[in-house]
């Protein structure tokens, strides 16, 4: 395995719109190098049990193979006065990474999520946040709360803002892919290269891919 591998907290799977068994999807992480990857599908009050159903996958892939898989959840579109009850629930049926699908260019999220889940501790991630502005990014520090580089098509195109505004104000930023299809998932050294073109600083590189995800997973007892 090379030196340098990929962590990657928000992917999808056929349990929701992700086209790809979990066990597939992580074999495909594992052959790139991956070290650690979440599954995170989107999940509102519908549907917030399928937490337990990848966490189920997960234990049997993370014992006998040579990746961590944590299971998660995405929770998307719904109101953001429900954010902190989702993410309590997720909880329960076994979500360790929760990601919230963030206000984005490219999508008609609700206004106000972007708040909701920075100020929610239960939160880890809120996911491609582009429209996030400067009291959303320090409330979001003041909660322990990540903030997503994203390598989708579309949600990238706020990679730039976010970087600047996150290292402004000192949030934790991770590169993730949120992967629907196979090609979707990246190398390392890929994820560096679209980590500099939103202009994240070349000796900031290693926390953004590898230190910030993994304080992510240590707050939740998983070390790598």
């Amino acid at each position: 395995m090379p030196e340098n591998r990929r962590i990657d907290l928000h992917t999808h799977s056929i349990f929701s719109d992700g086209e790809l068994l979990p066990s597939e999807l992580v074999r495909r992480a594992h052959v790139l190098g991956h070290k650690a990857i979440a599954i995170t599908d989107h999940v509102d009050a519908s549907n917030i049990e399928i937490a337990s159903k990848v966490a189920e996958a997960a234990n049997d892939i993370r014992d006998n193979w040579d990746i961590e898989v944590i299971p998660g959840v995405e929770i998307t579109h719904v109101p953001p006065e429900v954010i902190d009850k989702l993410a309590n629930q997720a909880r329960k049926y076994g979500a360790e990474i929760i990601v919230v699908h963030g206000e984005t260019i490219v999508e008609p999220v609700k206004p106000g999520t972007n708040r909701a889940s920075a100020e929610c501790p239960e939160i880890d991630i809120i996911g491609h946040p582009g429209l996030i502005t400067p009291e959303e990014v320090q409330i979001a520090v003041d909660n322990d709360v990540s903030l997503e580089i994203s390598a989708r098509g579309g949600h990238c195109l706020g990679n730039g803002h976010v970087a600047k505004l996150g290292l402004e104000y000192g949030a934790n930023l991770v590169l993730d892919t949120d992967t629907h299809a196979p090609g979707d998932l990246i190398s390392y050294e890929i994820a560096e290269r679209i980590a500099l073109g939103a202009e994240i600083p070349e000796e900031e590189l290693i926390n953004v891919l590898k230190n910030n995800p993994e304080r992510i997973l240590n707050k939740h007892g998983i070390k790598l």
